[in-house]
């Protein structure tokens, strides 16, 4: 839409409303606001919400990959051959050997229910970008020396150095009964993944110091596989199925977390919709300031059509005026809604202190920190629909503008 010099003079004129318009200013100002507000909120609830299920999604993907091949009974007797299946399968990028085996660890009288987890050297190492203290070089075979995670470390008033005593049910058995397994591990590593659960629960060893306390001899518990798109792994894992039937199951990440990505995305859906409305209450608002700047400028449009201005003009000059307080509003609520991203971690922390509660509770939300990410196609999605109701609440003042009788408006001048 090319507007002429003559209406873009008039258009300018009233999107800048004179002292004795400050009504109308004020609900064009309220109307920017609310348009503001709500691309604002629509922004950074959307961008959380994408922000928790991918940051959800990526750590337990990276814990247990994106499927896992569970032996019956957890042990994989064979599983070099069937690592080597996994392996070979088009669109896997990894498949790694694993032990995890729930036991109870103790130390100096306190004791709590842990996960205990054999991974191979390659996995261990991959954990040293979460590494809080210590090292993770000194996890060996053979050596007696285990990495935990921070929130164990905290509530067992474990440090490095410390010898963490770990009990295995299954341990000798006697003509007076089985006595439990007992073996104290020194820690050198304390970890911290940020999924509340892990770093409260898991204790890290290699492999055979995991069979050994165990008493598995050379048997795994499960595979861990990541394939190049979490979206497909049921398809890419097909044949992989059938290979192990019998002898495994395979459980991919959408069946282990079904319930919880379920959620997240109705939710997700639900308070886009919620939030929607609030961006056609602006458009309604904007349809009201409109209205009433319509109304007031009858006597000018009238003079206007009997100079010779065009009723298309006339339409122009409203839509004009009222889309742009849909533009304004929309590129004000992208650039707050960017800032409160951006700062949302020190707004939470401002907030508890005033408030005095603790509005992120990791025991709760899976995850250490408020999390966000932004999708470019729904920010996009999210202004044109802004700029979009914006422009079709201009229609109706627009059309009344471009309607008005300049002969029945002026007959009594």
């Amino acid at each position: 839409m090319i507007l002429s010099p003559f209406e873009w003079t008039v258009a300018k004129r009233y999107m800048l409303p004179g002292r004795g318009e400050a009504v109308i200013a004020l609900v064009a100002g309220i109307s920017i606001t609310v348009v503001m507000l709500s691309v604002a909120m629509l922004v950074i609830v959307m961008s959380v919400m994408n922000g928790f299920r991918a940051e959800l999604l990526d750590r337990i993907t990276g814990l247990n990959g994106h499927a896992v091949i569970q032996g019956y009974g957890d042990k994989i007797d064979d599983w070099q051959q069937v690592l080597e299946v996994v392996r070979e399968t088009k669109g896997v990028t990894k498949a790694s050997p694993m032990i995890e085996k729930p036991l109870l660890a103790s130390y100096e009288g306190r004791a709590d229910a842990v996960f205990v987890r054999g991974n191979t050297p390659e996995d261990i190492a991959e954990m040293k970008e979460n590494l809080v203290a210590g090292s993770l070089d000194d996890l060996k075979p053979g050596e007696r020396n285990v990495a935990i995670g921070s929130r164990l470390a905290f509530n067992l008033g474990l440090r490095l150095g410390d010898t963490i005593t770990i009990i295995n049910p299954q341990g000798r058995t006697t003509p007076f009964g089985t006595y439990p397994r007992q073996v104290g591990y020194t820690v050198t590593g304390i970890f911290e993944v940020g999924l509340y659960d892990f770093d409260e629960r898991f204790i890290i060893m290699p492999i055979p110091n995991a069979q050994t306390l165990l008493l598995t001899g050379d048997t795994i518990g499960m595979i861990e596989v990541q394939v190049d798109d979490p979206d497909k792994v049921d398809q890419i894992l097909a044949l992989v199925q059938q290979a192990i039937s019998g002898r495994a199951v395979l459980t991919d990440w959408k069946s282990l977390n079904a319930s919880l990505f379920e959620a997240l995305q109705v939710e997700r859906v639900a308070m886009a919709f919620a939030l929607s409305i609030i961006v056609l209450v602006a458009a309604f608002n904007i349809l009201s300031s409109l209205v009433m700047l319509v109304r007031s400028k009858t006597r000018d449009i009238a003079i206007m059509r009997t100079m010779g201005a065009r009723r298309n003009s006339l339409m122009k000059i409203f839509v004009t005026t009222g889309s742009a307080i849909g533009v304004i509003g929309t590129m004000a609520g992208l650039t707050l809604g960017f800032v409160v991203l951006y700062f949302r971690q020190s707004i939470v922390k401002v907030i508890e202190v005033v408030t005095g509660q603790n509005l992120w509770d990791p025991q709760i939300r899976f995850l250490s920190e408020l999390p966000s990410r932004t999708d470019p196609f729904e920010v996009i999605a999210i202004a044109g629909m802004a700029m979009g109701l914006s422009f079709l609440a201009t229609l109706y003042p627009a059309y009344r503008a471009a309607n008005t009788d300049p002969v029945e408006v002026l007959r009594y001048e």
